[in-house]
């Protein structure tokens, strides 16, 4: 089955009523832009600091700190081969795409400086805010819902791994680790970083190689994306891409290893930055209506996937 999509232009803006109160199916608020564009950032997140703020003084950053330690020293580019190999098996469990929305009521990610709510709001909250400026653009509404649902890799029925093998920003193994990535300076406690192999620029790979060719630090991206192919997703590519690189911000935010990015990567590119406006700023404390906007999601599932899928 072809998807056709359209072509995003990065600058373009979405204009709304002024009158008229932007409140989603869910109840959930979009932040409206006093110039009359389209969904508008909020300056500050559930706890008072900037969006993504590393630096910011509290007990939230100190833990958020000491989670990117251990992922920086930790995530090396063997042991990504073992987790992709284990968890290629798809021997978890089967169950369907809303099934494992609801067990994200367990989770809450370590890493996210920006909210301590359960995964679940955070999917819908993503979803419903882009599904109020793109309505035409369904697969990017399920692309929202699904996107995080890797993070059941924290639940003891997929392996309990630890916060840092799931969640958090990712990165590229097999070349240097570029400074754009957050607390860089832990990455020489890392095996890979005296590895010569490793630790040039382009390390074992070449301009142009496309994304696909570049082992990324294992998470939640790469196991949902591995899912979804591998369970016969009918997403187009761009939906795919942003699966599995939406927490690739050194890339999509700094620009770092662009280098590596083919011609379709740059394409999908586009659609992620678009995705990320609302995966970052649309998190809040006010809740959506699950039991509301559940029929219309319900409908998108069965649109893209089987009934039941492997993990």
């Amino acid at each position: 089955m072809t998807i056709l999509i359209e072509k995003p232009e990065l600058d373009c803006q979405i204009h709304v009523d002024e009158s008229k109160e932007l409140v989603l199916d869910g109840g959930f608020p979009v932040p409206k832009s006093l110039s009359g564009e389209g969904f508008l950032a909020p300056e500050v997140n559930s706890f008072g600091n900037s969006f993504r703020d590393y630096n910011a003084e509290s007990e939230r950053q100190k833990s958020v700190e000491e989670f990117y330690k251990q992922q920086h020293v930790n995530q090396t580019y063997d042991f990504v081969q073992k987790m992709k190999e284990e968890y290629s098996k798809l021997n978890r469990m089967e169950m369907s795409i809303w099934e494992c929305c609801e067990l994200l009521n367990e989770v809450v990610d370590d890493s996210d400086p920006d909210l301590d709510e359960p995964q679940i709001q955070h999917l819908l909250q993503s979803a419903e805010a882009i599904r109020k400026d793109y309505p035409n653009e369904d697969w990017l509404h399920l692309t929202a819902l699904i996107h995080d649902l890797g993070k059941v890799l924290l639940l003891p029925k997929f392996g309990g791994l630890p916060q840092w093998a799931v969640v958090g920003d990712t990165f590229p193994l097999g070349c240097a680790f570029d400074e754009a990535n957050i607390h860089h300076r832990y990455f020489k406690e890392n095996p890979d970083y005296n590895n010569p192999s490793y630790n040039t620029k382009n390390g074992i790979y070449w301009d142009g190689c496309g994304l696909d060719n570049v082992t990324i630090s294992w998470g939640h991206d790469d196991y949902m994306y591995l899912v979804a192919k591998e369970n016969g997703t009918t997403l187009p590519s761009a939906g795919l891409f942003i699966i599995r690189y939406h927490s690739l911000y050194p890339l999509h935010k700094e620009e770092a290893y662009m280098q590596f990015l083919n011609d379709e990567d740059k394409e999908n590119l586009k659609w992620l930055r678009i995705f990320n406006k609302y995966d970052l700023y649309s998190k809040s404390k006010v809740a959506v209506d699950v039991e509301k906007v559940k029929p219309y999601y319900l409908s998108l599932i069965e649109k893209y996937f089987p009934a039941k899928l492997k993990w």
